[in-house]
């Protein structure tokens, strides 16, 4: 080994001798441990532990090694507040996690509280970056509004023409997915193209059957299924039950390695769905560091990662890196450090948009793969055919519309 080598090598374990003697930085994870979205949770976590492992065993963060402090949010509201009072008696610099949009804005607005930065993780409402969007929220993962603009441009093509039915989650995730699906669907005539609501969280499984069956008895081609979580994974089993596949083409706007696997491969085949990001996007598309990340968290985990273990690894880097650029902890440092901010990570650019905090990134539309084309995967989660592809910039909304939504809201026109 050469002498240069030897250095490295030794200044390498220096700096996380070092790292680890100083005082830790809390980074507080809100996600939902327990619940309808558990299984989105545990990635999340995942994804977290192995960001902050790979930071610390690099010397962690201005010399100081980072530990993950968690509560569980059990995708309630109410619930995740408290938590944030409670990571942030902690000494938490910041805090992440998600799932439900209507908790990530709840925890978002009590974090502001305490001068605290929110990083969501799963949180598809357009509310969330759009009319309760503020200064210390940015969220990490795409939007209602572009999931259905990837989904509506593939949608249009393909199935112009055709009556849709909606069966859609009660809250703003769910309202907001419905209108912007609508929108780039030309379905907005609610006469032709119906839906029904269900409730959430904690919709029963009588009244997510009775939801399907209101879609069984329209005689619709296209059934958006605007549920996630536990509630897709019933929703998709009834369907199956009452062979909807046969005759409609199902179509979940988010979809997730997590919520495939727990419906199986066999019921999920052919259904189309979007994603901000799949564990064979960097495969597809030759981004090394993306692969390194999938080949990593497999071999730890013994599973591949989702999007949700994906955006919180993300998040903890961004943070950390923000933290450098600014060259302190301080919250409003930080902001400033990550607004307009560009990078590539796990896929091609990325940037933190100054004016809404929403990331921009390419979006995917994705189809479900057959059951055996599933299988020939190590860890038998080869689930997504990539069928399209959209620019951040092209999916994104504009400044302008944000501005009309926000108006529209009565919030002001710059985040506070």
């Amino acid at each position: 080994m050469g002498l240069k080598k030897s250095l490295g090598i030794v200044a390498a374990c220096l700096l996380a001798s070092a790292a680890h003697a100083a005082t830790p930085v809390k980074l507080g994870l809100n996600y939902p441990h327990t619940g309808e979205y558990s299984e989105e949770g545990l990635m999340q976590k995942r994804g977290a532990l192995m960001a902050t492992d790979e930071i610390n065993a690099a010397g962690g963060v201005r010399g100081r090694p980072l530990e993950l402090i968690e509560r569980d949010s059990a995708s309630q509201a109410e619930r995740s507040r408290r938590n944030v009072d409670e990571l942030a008696a902690e000494g938490a610099a910041m805090l992440f996690g998600g799932s439900s949009s209507g908790v990530a804005i709840a925890a978002s607005k009590q974090a502001r509280k305490h001068d605290l930065l929110y990083f969501g993780t799963l949180t598809y409402s357009n509310d969330t970056t759009g009319k309760d969007g503020h200064l210390g929220m940015f969220r990490e993962c795409y939007n209602a509004w572009m999931a259905a603009r990837v989904l509506g441009d593939y949608l249009k093509r393909e199935y112009q023409d055709k009556k849709y039915f909606y069966v859609t989650a009660d809250y703003t995730w769910g309202h907001t997915t419905e209108a912007s699906m609508r929108e780039f669907t030309d379905t907005k005539d609610g006469e032709r193209h119906g839906s029904v609501l269900v409730p959430f969280p904690g919709g029963r499984y009588h009244e997510i059957e009775e939801a399907m069956q209101a879609a069984a008895d329209s005689d619709a081609d296209v059934l958006v299924m605007v549920l996630f979580g536990e509630q897709m994974v019933r929703g998709m089993t009834i369907a199956q039950q009452k062979k909807l596949p046969e005759r409609m083409q199902i179509v979940v706007p988010n979809l997730t390695l997590s919520m495939v696997e727990q419906t199986g491969p066999f019921i999920m085949a052919g259904v189309i769905g979007a994603a901000p990001w799949t564990w064979n996007v960097p495969y597809e598309y030759g981004f090394e560091r993306g692969q390194q990340f999938v080949e990593e968290f497999s071999q730890r985990y013994r599973t591949r990662p989702s999007t949700s273990a994906a955006s919180a690894y993300s998040i903890v880097y961004q943070w950390k890196e923000a933290v450098e650029r600014a060259g302190s902890f301080a919250s409003d440092n930080v902001r400033r450090a990550l607004e307009g901010h560009s990078y590539t990570l796990l896929k091609d650019q990325q940037q933190w948009r100054a004016f809404d905090h929403q990331n921009v990134q390419s979006v995917y539309a994705v189809r479900i793969k057959a059951r055996d084309q599933v299988m020939k995967d190590e860890y038998r989660q080869n689930f997504f055919e990539i069928i399209s592809r959209m620019s951040g910039e092209d999916a994104a909304i504009t400044r302008s519309q944000w501005l009309a939504e926000r108006r529209r809201a009565g919030m002001p026109e710059q985040l506070e």
